[in-house]
């Protein structure tokens, strides 16, 4: 049986009438079971519970009704992961701008939803909304619903398994939890470069803005990048006598065009257990743009396909905070970490990353950030980051 989520106000006893005899017998009809977290709650946190549920539902339905802020969140959440085919909005009908009950100045459905398809209910006509929503999710399940054959994989996970080992045991000599961990691969296009050529490419695809980039190639003694039988690997460990400065990179780069890297965290250097949400902005961002100059650099043609994964590790308990004292003002709050790995991946090409990298990089981020006690950015800070970055700036 598939799951569905019911993201809903909790403790009005209004729309618990609606979930018992409209939306959770809707959704039976249609094979699914409903969850909602106060009555399905395992005991772990609830934040954590939320998001699990939303990551693991085939049909989420989010009811509006009333304005919650933590409904209104989990709905952004959902549309972060893209889930937006597997998302049906509800709503008590006077929150409806154009229906006869809407009162001015009263509960209504948020500017930015307003554009969506929104089922608006009666609460007089419960058999009309569990007629109406099972029809609304039997066609989004012929969407959403996974094909018997099994999907493809791009990803090499035996080559991925190999480099994450040797760089996991590099990250554990300098005794450092907390990592960023990177992978590339090409979709559909075969490509076989020299190991020579390969070098040169990943020199040139450095990104200096940061001073320390993702890739990092260096030409002193032992750090060098050594050629490999399928690519080229480098490992670069620093590690001062005083232990003021501790950081590891492990990253290598195929023949056939894939990419692994794992590095520690920039803030393990400036301040202990704390993420900072600019710096993982602005490197996510630099991540993105290194992919591009990369695969641009070997020829890839600027309309292929090729999938970016990103994991942050070492998160729990971790302190989301900012570098720049100029951000702190306001302020923002801090927020501790529930998880201890986020991971996120995208499909895009080079144009697309050009293009659209703000929206690139908010896919990366929003996930990463929710988990530090739903922590959300707003829009226009982080396309000022980002933007600021291209420019040549670290902000």
């Amino acid at each position: 049986m598939g799951q569905a989520f019911v993201i809903i106000q909790i403790g009005n006893p209004e729309l618990d009438k609606v979930y018992d005899e409209s939306i959770a017998p809707a959704l039976k009809s249609c094979g699914l079971d409903p969850k909602r977290v106060d009555k399905h709650t395992e005991g772990r946190l609830l934040k954590t519970e939320i998001v699990k549920f939303i990551e693991s539902a085939d049909i989420i339905i989010a009811d509006l009704t009333n304005e919650r802020p933590n409904c209104y969140l989990e709905v952004g959440y959902t549309m972060g992961l893209d889930k937006f085919r597997n998302l049906i909005l509800t709503a008590r009908e006077d929150h409806n701008p154009d229906s006869q009950n809407y009162q001015s100045g009263g509960h209504k459905i948020h500017f930015d939803l307003s554009g969506y398809d929104i089922l608006f209910w009666d609460k007089d006509k419960p058999e009309e909304l569990r007629q109406e929503l099972a029809r609304r999710v039997k066609r989004r399940l012929t969407v959403v619903q996974p094909s018997a054959e099994k999907p493809r994989s791009y990803w090499n996970d035996d080559w991925i398994s190999k480099n994450r080992e040797m760089a996991t045991s590099g990250l554990k000599r300098i005794e450092r939890s907390a990592f960023m961990e990177v992978q590339m691969t090409l979709r559909d296009l075969k490509v076989n470069i020299l190991q020579s050529e390969l070098l040169s490419k990943a020199r040139q695809a450095q990104i200096l803005t940061f001073r320390w980039p993702i890739g990092i190639v260096l030409d002193r003694d032992g750090l060098r990048p050594r050629p490999t039988t399928d690519g080229i690997v480098t490992e670069v460990t620093i590690q001062d006598a005083d232990r003021q400065r501790q950081s590891y990179d492990y990253w290598t780069l195929g023949k056939n065009g894939d990419f692994y890297l794992l590095k520690s965290i920039f803030e393990d250097e400036r301040r202990e257990n704390t993420i900072f949400f600019n710096t993982r902005i602005v490197r996510i961002t630099e991540t993105l743009l290194y992919a591009a100059r990369l695969y641009s650099g070997l020829d890839v043609p600027r309309d292929a396909h090729y999938l970016v994964g990103i994991r942050h590790g070492g998160l729990k308990g971790r302190v989301l905070s900012v570098s720049s004292i100029a951000r702190r003002n306001p302020p923002y709050s801090d927020s501790i970490s529930s998880e201890d790995e986020v991971y996120s991946e995208i499909e895009t090409t080079i144009e697309q990353t050009e293009s659209q990298l703000v929206e690139l990089v908010e896919k990366f981020t929003q996930p990463l950030f929710v988990v530090f006690n739903f922590f959300e950015l707003k829009k226009d800070v982080l396309a000022e980051i980002v933007n600021k970055f291209v420019e040549g700036k670290v902000t």
